[in-house]
């Protein structure tokens, strides 16, 4: 939390009174999905149905493995703390669309998208990581079993969790302080639903190709780190599966890491369309709808992913929601 404030006081003050001679823009268009106003109440109601889905399937994941003393493992553990960024990743832009959609300026302030840029690409880069750290843990169940409760403590599982959040909030400051110098002297219409580094380069009143160069290497960096982590793991849990006598062993094993790649590659590929090729040419609408997609769409079917394939969860979930309705 200090962490946190100190960076958004950092952002505030780099984007505050001393730097308006630089900026003749004090807020920015977002245009979102525009349109006739019935296509904005459509899209309005979907956004608003996905996120509530997102925000209930998340948050009984959340308070299942907090309530269910047979999900406090590692493996559970990390599925708890990743449901409970996801809620938070979803919020970091899809109540904005919301009001944005019902807003007739559709403006927002310049602090606000950036902070927005920050909390959004944070969120995402801090997802990246637990999506590692998940893999590495089915890493170590698969290939040395006999040592993974030895390897795998409370202590280690909890370590990588903080370095997974702490690391996720430490990455982008110097990126997003690096565009928010740049001269934005008119227009101010960003044609996307979130403050994304594409379309505010666009915006820039002079060209910035060393910006947009570290800018893109570091997205490129921060994605495929990651990924090739991920494929690391899996790589060698394949190899293990495939050496297992048994055909019901390989199926089990299979089944288990299944939801995870699942997870990934819906996550991994749509991020990779947007932000890996800094000439990636994709239209605003396009852009549009990969962004829902990967920023509301993921958070969304995760919980249905992870639960309809594990026993135990779907379980704790039948109780927790039992629960839920007993108490209503």
């Amino acid at each position: 939390t200090v962490v946190h404030f100190l960076f958004v006081s950092l952002f505030l003050t780099a984007l505050g009174p001393q730097n308006k001679t630089r900026h003749l823009v004090n807020e920015f268009i977002l245009l979102g999905f525009h349109g006739q106003r019935k296509i904005q109440s459509l899209f309005f109601s979907l956004i608003l149905v996905l996120y509530l889905l997102t925000l209930l399937g998340n948050g009984a994941i959340v308070c299942a493995v907090k309530w269910d003393r047979r999900l406090h493992i590692p493996m559970y553990i990390l599925l708890g703390n990743f449901a409970f960024l996801e809620i938070w990743y979803v919020s970091s832009t899809v109540p904005n669309m919301l009001v944005n959609i019902l807003s007739e300026t559709k403006a927002i302030s310049f602090s606000g998208c950036f902070l927005q840029f920050y909390f959004f690409f944070s969120l995402g880069t801090t997802e990246c990581f637990f999506l590692s750290v998940m893999a590495y843990d089915r890493y170590l169940a698969i290939c040395c079993p006999l040592r993974y409760p030895s390897i795998m403590t409370r202590k280690l599982c909890v370590s990588l969790i903080c370095v997974c959040w702490v690391s996720g909030f430490l990455c982008y400051p110097v990126p997003i302080v690096l565009i928010s110098q740049l001269p934005f002297c008119g227009p101010n219409i960003i044609d996307h639903i979130v403050c994304d580094p594409g379309p505010l380069f666009a915006l820039s009143c002079v060209p910035a190709p060393s910006t947009e160069l570290i800018c893109y290497t570091f997205n490129s960096v921060i994605i495929f780190g990651p990924f090739l982590s991920i494929l690391g793991s899996y790589t060698l849990v394949l190899r293990a599966v495939l050496r297992v006598p048994s055909g019901a062993g390989r199926m089990k094993a299979f089944s288990t890491c299944g939801s995870h790649m699942m997870v990934v590659s819906l996550f991994y590929g749509t991020l990779m369309a947007m932000y890996v090729s800094p000439s990636s040419g994709n239209p605003a609408g396009m852009q549009k709808i990969v962004t829902l997609v990967y920023s509301a769409g993921t958070p969304l079917l995760n919980p249905f992913i992870y639960s309809l394939r594990n026993k135990d969860m779907k379980e704790a979930l039948k109780k927790v929601l039992g629960l839920t309705i007993t108490q209503h």
